[in-house]
Parts: C-alpha cells; sequence; structure tokens
C-alpha cells in the first residue's frame, strides 16, 4: 500500500502514460494513446507527423467526423423524452409532481446542453464520464473530459478517479473551502499548463496544476495519523485536492494539500454506448475506423505523389557522374544537374500512373469503414442510385438504425441510473418547502391533470360556498356538477399552458408532508426511443383517426378496441391510457378525497405574488 495519497497519485499518472494492459495474447491495450489517437484523428492530425522523409506534406482525407456526427445524431436524446410513469394508481400525483420538478431542474440547469455533450462525447469515444456536484443545494451536471482524467484501463471503478486541472492563483484564493496557507505555498511554484504525458499547452506560466480525487480510501489520509493496527485499516470515501511540484532533486517533491474530506457518494459515473468487457473505455465511432483511416491516409497520399510526379519532366541519363543518385529526391530538393556532353538524356514517361486502381482501393476501404459503424449511405443523405427502389432505402436505413436502438437503451438506463441515484435524491431536498410550482404542459399534460383536478376543485369549492351560506343562515343551492365545473374550466382557461402547484394552505403542509407515504420507488423512469420511421407512425396515426372519424361506434366492439389500443401501443407515440383519461371523469358525489389536498390551488396568481 502507498504511504499517502501523493503517492497513489504519481504512480496512477505515470502508469496510465506509460503503462500497457495485455488484453489478451495477441491484444495489447493503451488506453491513453488510444485517447491521443482519438484526438488526433478527429482533429485531421497525423500521429506520424504532418510530412513524410523528403519533406512533402500528407494529407489528412478524414472518414471519421462523418461517421462521428451520424452516431451523435442517431442516438439522441432530448429533455422531453425523460419522463416519470407512476406504476400505481397512489403515485399518479407524485410523478405528475415530480415531473413538472424534473422538468423546472433541467431547465434551470441547461441539462439540454449537458445531454448535446454528453452524446456528442459517447459517439466520438464509446465511453463519457460524467461528474454530478451540489452547490448551494443545486446539483450541477458535466461531462468530464478524457484529457483531464487518470483512471484505471480495465476497471474503472478498481483505483480512485483522478481529474487534473489547472487553477490561477486569483482562482484558487477565490476558493475559501481550500487550505489558504497551503494556497499561498503553492502559489509560489506555478508553472506552466501541460498535458498528461507533460508537454506544455501554451505559453501562459502563471497555472498551478491540481489533482482532484475521489474514491474509497484509508481513513488515515485524513489525519495523517497511522493506524494502530495495519490490518484493520478502515476505509471511506473521500475528495482530496492535492498539488506537487518536483524539488531540487529529482526524486523528491514538494506536496501540498489544499483540500482533503468524506464524502456522501462518488460524484463520477461511467456510461457507455455498448460496453466492452476489459475496458474502461469502449469502442466509439473513430476507434472502430483506425485502420479504415490510416489506408485512406496512405491511398491518398500515394495518389498525391504520383499525381505530383506526372507533372514533373524526369529524364535519364548514361553519363557516370549520375550512378548512384536518386533523381527524384534531387529533384524534390532543388538539387541542379551538370550534364556531361556527348552523353545520351532521355525523358522518362510518368504518365502512366494507375490512380484507378487506388481509387478502387481507397473505396473498398471506405465501404468497410461503412460497415463497421453501421453507416451505410442511406444514413448520410447520399442520394441513393438512380431506379433504387424506396422500401430498400428504407430497409438499409432501418437495418443501420438497429444498432443505434440498442445504444440509445443503454443511454437510457444511464439516464434512469442518474435520475435514481442523483437527481431523484436532490428534488426530495427541494420537497421541504411549500413554495409554488409552476407547470409548463403540453396539450396532453393539461387534459391529464385536468380531468384529475377539475371534479375534485368543483366539489371543493361548492363545499366552501355551502358552508359560507349555512354560516349566513342561507340554504345553499343544490350542487350542479356541469355549471360548478365549468367555472373552474373557464377559471383555469385564463392560465393557457400552465399550471400552479402549492401545498394545502389551510394545513400549511410542505411537499414533503404531503408525500411522506409515497415512496419514489413506485415510480419508474421512462427514457423514450427517437430512432423510429415518424413518417409511418404519421401515416398509422392518421388511417386510425379516420377510422373512428368516419365510424365511432367500432370502439364499441371489445375485440375492435384490443386492436386500437395495440395499434396505438405499437406507435409508441399515444398511450391508450392517454385516451381514456382524456375522457370524462367520474362525477364525485362526496368532498373529494384526502389525497386532493396535495393540488390546493391549479389557478393564475391574480396579484403577480403567486396567490391564487
Amino acid at each position: 500500500m502507498q504511504d499517502s495519497i501523493f503517492d497513489i497519485v504519481r504512480e496512477a499518472e505515470d502508469n496510465y502514460i506509460h503503462g500497457n494492459t495485455q488484453m489478451s495474447e495477441y491484444v495489447n491495450f493503451d488506453m491513453h494513446n488510444t485517447l491521443e489517437t482519438i484526438d488526433a484523428y478527429l482533429n485531421s492530425k497525423h500521429i506520424s507527423g504532418s510530412e513524410d522523409a523528403l519533406g512533402r506534406d500528407k494529407p489528412f482525407f478524414n472518414i471519421v467526423t462523418a461517421a462521428t456526427n451520424i452516431w451523435y445524431r442517431a442516438t439522441d436524446i432530448d429533455r422531453k423524452d425523460l419522463k416519470f410513469i407512476p406504476t400505481n394508481s397512489s403515485s399518479v400525483l407524485l410523478a405528475f409532481v415530480a415531473n413538472v420538478m424534473l422538468q423546472n431542474w433541467m431547465n434551470d440547469n441547461r441539462f439540454g446542453q449537458f445531454l448535446n455533450q454528453w452524446g456528442r462525447t459517447l459517439a466520438r469515444y464509446g465511453s463519457a464520464v460524467l461528474k454530478f456536484v451540489e452547490v448551494k443545494g443545486e446539483l450541477i451536471p458535466s461531462v468530464v473530459p478524457w484529457n483531464r482524467l487518470i483512471v484505471d484501463p480495465i476497471d474503472f471503478e478498481a483505483l480512485p478517479r483522478i481529474e487534473k486541472f489547472y487553477k490561477t492563483p486569483a482562482q484558487l484564493r477565490k476558493m475559501k473551502h481550500y487550505d489558504q496557507d497551503m494556497v499561498e505555498a503553492l502559489i509560489t511554484s506555478v508553472q506552466a499548463r501541460e498535458t498528461l504525458d507533460g508537454q506544455q499547452k501554451d505559453n501562459q506560466s502563471k497555472f498551478i496544476e491540481l489533482y482532484e480525487v475521489h474514491g474509497e480510501l484509508p481513513e488515515s489520509f485524513l489525519t495523517d495519523k497511522e493506524p494502530e493496527d495495519p490490518k484493520k485499516i478502515v476505509y471511506t470515501q473521500q475528495m482530496h485536492v492535492i498539488s506537487y511540484v518536483r524539488g531540487a532533486k529529482n526524486a523528491e517533491f514538494d506536496d501540498f494539500t489544499l483540500y482533503r474530506g468524506k464524502e456522501a457518494k462518488d460524484p463520477y459515473m461511467i456510461t457507455h454506448l455498448i460496453e466492452e468487457d476489459g475496458r474502461t473505455l469502449s469502442i466509439g465511432a473513430v476507434e472502430y475506423l483506425f485502420d479504415a483511416q490510416w489506408m485512406q491516409n496512405h491511398t491518398v497520399k500515394n495518389m498525391k505523389d504520383l499525381l505530383d510526379l506526372t507533372s514533373k519532366l524526369v529524364f535519364q541519363s548514361a553519363d557516370g557522374s549520375f550512378v548512384g543518385k536518386n533523381v527524384i529526391t534531387s529533384i524534390e530538393n532543388g538539387d541542379i544537374f551538370t550534364h556531361e556532353d556527348n552523353k545520351p538524356l532521355s525523358q522518362i514517361n510518368t504518365s502512366k500512373g494507375d490512380v484507378t486502381a487506388l481509387q478502387n482501393f481507397s473505396g473498398m476501404w471506405t465501404s468497410l469503414a461503412q460497415e463497421i459503424t453501421s453507416t451505410p449511405d442511406a444514413l448520410r443523405g447520399v442520394t441513393m442510385p438512380s431506379g433504387t427502389p424506396y422500401s430498400l432505402g428504407a430497409f438499409l436505413g432501418a437495418q443501420a438504425n438497429s444498432l443505434f436502438e440498442i445504444m440509445t437503451e443503454n443511454k437510457g438506463l444511464s439516464l434512469e441510473d442518474i435520475l435514481r441515484i442523483h437527481v431523484i435524491p436532490n428534488l426530495r431536498k427541494k420537497l421541504k418547502n411549500k413554495d409554488e410550482v409552476v407547470a409548463i404542459l403540453d396539450g396532453a399534460g393539461i387534459q391529464e391533470i385536468d380531468a384529475l383536478y377539475v371534479p375534485r376543485a368543483a366539489v371543493k369549492k361548492y363545499n366552501k360556498e355551502a358552508k359560507q351560506a349555512l354560516l349566513r343562515g342561507e340554504v345553499p343551492a343544490p350542487f350542479n356538477k356541469d355549471v360548478a365545473e365549468a367555472g373552474i374550466k373557464d377559471q383555469l382557461g385564463n392560465t393557457g399552458n400552465k399550471r400552479f402547484f402549492k401545498p394545502d394552505e389551510l394545513d400549511q403542509k410542505q411537499w414533503d408532508e404531503i408525500f411522506s407515504d409515497f415512496e419514489w420507488d413506485s415510480i419508474r423512469v421512462e427514457v423514450t426511443n427517437e430512432n423510429t420511421d415518424k413518417q409511418a407512425v404519421l401515416t398509422t396515426l392518421s388511417t386510425v383517426l379516420q377510422t373512428i372519424a368516419s365510424n365511432p361506434a367500432i370502439l364499441q366492439d371489445p375485440n375492435a378496441k384490443v386492436v386500437f389500443n395495440s395499434i396505438l401501443a405499437e406507435t409508441g407515440r399515444i398511450s391508450p391510457l392517454q385516451i381514456a383519461t382524456a375522457q370524462a371523469a367520474p362525477q364525485p358525489t362526496a368532498s373529494p378525497p384526502g389525497g386532493a389536498e396535495a393540488l390546493s390551488a391549479l389557478t393564475a396568481p391574480t396579484n403577480g405574488t403567486g396567490t391564487s
């Protein structure tokens, strides 16, 4: 075991930069080099340099960016695709309020931008590391760039997660939770920003190199005291922010601890499009095309050299003074030739280069790249050859999308973990108040909540008015359901697509008291899949609508209704339950149930202060 957190960080960084993993007898995996190669190819840079041995430029025929963009687009998930679904009738209100709070949280924290960054990283690298930090009660999600991480190449959870970053002296002084004495001592040793393997990033020198470490570590790292019994070491989840500077002797270091302490949970989470066994980093679109990209560059370089050669006039001679000389190299270097008199000098035929063969060879690798990444012409927006049936193009697109459906499903499962591990606990903390919550709903959402609320609100309003009439000594008018509900609907109509929720004003309850009997496990997370043929869905729904419009009584037949519900369920766009919810609710005959008190007022504020 290492003596300190500094030994762990230094050893982990050295192994990560210079180590190599033997995955099997014929497979070696260098995670750091793989990530560096991905970054180089995404930026159209050769890993062997931009010039060949003769100083000629090497073109980069980029084929990875197009495949990456298709993966990014095909696995996209938006905020509207996330929602909570009740698993029983008693959790309907909980799921609805949870959806409202979830949408508000996503809007406040720019979760849509987070989803886009997450999807882009997954498409490029196959895996992405996410970080969730609470700042003043707000949960802040982020995607951590791979070039800042030091992790175990085989198992993400095996070693502490280390994030390397830089701060200026001014930024460090603003971080009051850091040990300011250590900060001042560290500022005296500023240095230039470097990559993980030690290359200087820029000319800025006033930056401090920091390491943020998270993981299960011995408690002695928090106190600097050796455990009494080395065999009984207690491990806890900890966070450390450290830095070190190489001393006068290379084997010595000056160590600085800016922050250390326990934490409730690890803020990092790794996600994959398709997880690979024995690897922390999965395989993304770029890594799949490593060989294809190299061969494309090699072929294009050969074609370029061949075309350059055919544009030159090259001569040959029997002059002995040219024995052992490379004429082509001399031409490239600009050497001056001196030819002896009366010696033969003839032109070499350079016009028969077989560029077509090289083009065919390049086409082979292009086709292979499309097959490997499941990105045929149909997904690239390339017009199909004349005479190709539309059904064939649609079939090819559907087959290619089948892989992306699996990837999107994996993203959905990861999002479910994100919501349950990080987001829902944060939302539960926010329930400890009686603040009004505003929801902006679509048509279906308005119908659903109004169908639940209007009948109860009508009865509640009538009971209140009847009580006041009795106190005045008057006989209350009989309850008229249609009139009462019409009044509530008119009142709600002024709010448009907004609805306002707050705990019951009579009991002065908080949200957590209202939902104290509910279990968050009684709702499930649903992530919809966008990889569907929308044209086919719209055609199906249009046909269903026309059938109902021409013969509404058809749904009275139980067999027809089963088929109808199956069609709606298969489209994945409308649930049969939504149709049922939109219908008139049963007439309430008594005071509303206690559960209705959870949504006390769904009216627009009249005085701008949130009071209804």
